[in-house]
Parts: C-alpha cells; sequence; structure tokens
C-alpha cells in the first residue's frame, strides 16, 4: 500500500507515543486549539462541537469516543470536526482522574458506599480483563462447542460501566458547559481578528495596485 509505513513500529514504542506523544502533550494542545481556531464554521457551531467532544470523555464508551462525539455534534447541530478535536480532552494523563470521579459519582448517586481511588483504578483493570475473557470465550463459543460465560461481563456492567455511564453525566455536563462558554469567546475573538488581517492584506494589495496603474 501507498500510505504504509516502510519501518514497522515496535510495541513498546507505539505505547510510548500514546502515552507522549512526539513533542509532548503540549505541543499536542496547542495543535489542537490551532486546528479548531482554523475550522471553517460559525463560532456557536464549533462551540457546541467542542462542548459534544468533551462530553463524550466522560462517557465509557472507550474505543467509540469519535462515533458518539459526531452523533453528539450532529444531534447538537455543531461541528463534526471541533467534536473529535474536543475528545482530545481525554488523554492518558486524564483518564484516570476522570474514571475516578466519574465512577465515584456513579455509586454515590445509585446509593452505594465510596471506594478509594486505588481500589476503583485496580477494580477497573481487572475486571477489564475478566470482561475481555469473556468476550474472548463466547465469541469462540460461536464456532465450538464451549459454553458461553458471562460472570465476569456482568460485573463488570453493574460495578463499572452502569456507574460510569451515570456518574459521568454531570460532571460531563459540567466540563461541556464550560467548554462552551470559554471557547465560544476565544472563537469569535480570533475569527474577528482574522477577518480584520484579511481585510488589511486585501486593502494593501488594492493600495498597491491602483498605485502601479496610477504610475
Amino acid at each position: 500500500m501507498v500510505f504504509k509505513r516502510r519501518d514497522k513500529r515496535p510495541f513498546w514504542i507505539i505505547l510510548r507515543d500514546f502515552l507522549w506523544p512526539r513533542g509532548g502533550w503540549t505541543r499536542a494542545f496547542h495543535y489542537v486549539k490551532h486546528r479548531l481556531r482554523r475550522l471553517p464554521d460559525t463560532p456557536h457551531r464549533i462551540a457546541r462541537g467542542i462542548a459534544a467532544g468533551v462530553f463524550t470523555v466522560f462517557t465509557p464508551f472507550y474505543g467509540l469516543h469519535f462515533v458518539v462525539a459526531a452523533t453528539l455534534a450532529w444531534i447538537l447541530r455543531g461541528n463534526i470536526l471541533a467534536a473529535l478535536l474536543g475528545t482530545f480532552v481525554g488523554n492518558p494523563l486524564t483518564y484516570i482522574p476522570i474514571g475516578v470521579i466519574c465512577l465515584q459519582t456513579g455509586h454515590f448517586l445509585l446509593g452505594r458506599p465510596p471506594r478509594p481511588e486505588g481500589e476503583i483504578r485496580d477494580g477497573i483493570a481487572i475486571k477489564f480483563l475478566h470482561a475481555a475473557d469473556d468476550l474472548q470465550d463466547n465469541f469462540a463459543a460461536i464456532f465450538t462447542d464451549r459454553h458461553a460465560e458471562w460472570h465476569g461481563l456482568s460485573i463488570f456492567y453493574h460495578e463499572i460501566f452502569f456507574p460510569y455511564l451515570i456518574g459521568g453525566i454531570i460532571p460531563g455536563l459540567i466540563a461541556a458547559a464550560a467548554a462552551y462558554y470559554v471557547s465560544l469567546p476565544l472563537i469569535k475573538a480570533y475569527q474577528a481578528r482574522r477577518r480584520g488581517a484579511i481585510q488589511a492584506k486585501l486593502k494593501a494589495i488594492k493600495a498597491k495596485t491602483h498605485k502601479v496603474e496610477g504610475r
């Protein structure tokens, strides 16, 4: 294939780049900010898209965040590309605190006793692995005589996924509202400044043209 990498990267390099991209997270943040500013859309639609992307980060649909963000942006009539860029709020540096907040809030809303952060973090990893094992075994059971097992998936759903889903609504809405009201004036100011710069360049070109024609 034309766009396939010639040098296949080792797994540890892929993992390293995921946890810490080239240039660091500061450079990645500035890249996303630059792309958001240059989106060809109205400030309100861009801000709604960013809000949809930020809210998506507080949902447990890992691996589907782009799909969820694009769907929410479409429902809210926001910019879909802005929504996809907004999901970059979720990264290896923020997923753990976001997960802890969502699960603690979910357990509180469901009337369950709060759990220590370390127990939640370890519990997610263990229950996720058990759920993944069940998925693998159940997929194999379709083609073999192996019995399907739902115990790990059931525990994962009731103790991780559902509390995360419920608990992510409130902090997700708060974060999305903050993203909207912070980004909206910034985008308006940037677009106004950019229009002014473009108009100034056009005036300079016209003035130069008139000067040449007047000779």
